[in-house]
């Protein structure tokens, strides 16, 4: 297959590329820095400066993960603006391409995430449940919504609505590890609220699975079975580093840190991956403590 992919230097697609070639597809990159992917991704990736001057035919499927990193500067309006603006432009102009294609991809995976749901406190919910309107909502509505428009007969689009990444280099984890690492760890807030995650392993071998499973489209929660609150989540870390976890941090001084960006650790979903584990997949990491052990 010819796959073009978004984001490929980021935390998942720079591992999703290895496995993609492994299989023996042709891989092209879309990215701002031609030079900075040429150098990670090596001569083997085909590299795009942009989608101006490109067409889709002869291109079998779009993986799209393109988007500002959300959690990395506090929310001013400008911020918002650039996360959305990251996250919705390249998504239209995908769909846009895939609609005027004469022999359009037959599959576009599109980034999307679990604040799609907003808070929702203690509610189990899985891909057919509502959500509430808040930033992280109107964010992700949109972006699945843009994805949706290249949806026709012979493209089927599959949204990834995902969790917290678990990643042995980069990503959320690297940034949490570091308290626990000076004895000052612990749960955020109540720590009552649901943490949603998944193993990278998990949501790369997911994204496979959407790529080859032919019938499959629509939402799909990328978040490991086994649901766990907050300060589960710390216990379990501060246990795997061998370092105290009960510096709890108030909410109060969360918010002062972060400003609006804190819903991120303060709210929380409790989801499961329920159009995945009906459609045949199987989770390799499952449990939080086995995930933590290896990425750690």
């Amino acid at each position: 297959m010819h796959i073009l992919l978004t984001g490929g230097t980021g935390l998942i697609g720079r591992q999703l590329i290895p496995r993609l070639l492994q299989r023996g597809d042709h891989v092209s990159v879309v990215t701002r820095d031609v030079a900075n992917a040429r150098l990670k991704l090596g001569d083997r990736v085909n590299v795009w400066s942009d989608l101006k001057r490109h067409d889709l035919d002869g291109i079998d499927a779009v993986i799209n993960l393109a988007g500002e990193p959300i959690a990395d500067k506090r929310w001013s309006e400008q911020q918002k603006q650039r996360l959305c603006e990251s996250r919705w432009q390249i998504t239209e102009q995908l769909a846009t391409l895939i609609n005027a294609s004469r022999s359009p991809p037959s599959v576009f995976i599109s980034g999307s995430a679990t604040g799609y749901y907003g808070d929702r406190g203690e509610q189990l919910l899985t891909e057919d449940d509502t959500s509430s309107d808040e930033f992280t909502h109107r964010l992700c509505a949109r972006w699945e919504a843009l994805a949706l428009m290249a949806e026709n007969e012979k493209t089927r689009v599959c949204l990834l609505r995902t969790g917290l990444v678990l990643a042995k280099e980069g990503g959320a984890l690297h940034k949490m590890k570091r308290p626990f690492k000076l004895g000052i760890g612990g749960p955020m807030g109540s720590g009552k609220q649901y943490l949603p995650w998944i193993h990278l392993d998990d949501m790369l071998n997911a994204i496979l699975w959407l790529l080859e499973n032919k019938h499959l489209y629509g939402p799909f929660n990328l978040v490991a079975p086994g649901a766990v609150r907050n300060e589960q989540f710390a216990a379990m870390l501060g246990h795997v580093l061998h370092r105290p976890a009960f510096m709890r941090t108030p909410a109060a001084v969360i918010k002062l840190m972060m400003g609006e960006s804190a819903v991120l650790v303060l709210s929380g979903q409790h989801l499961l991956p329920t159009r995945l584990v009906e459609s045949g997949f199987s989770f390799r990491w499952a449990q939080l403590g086995q995930a933590l052990e290896d990425v750690v």
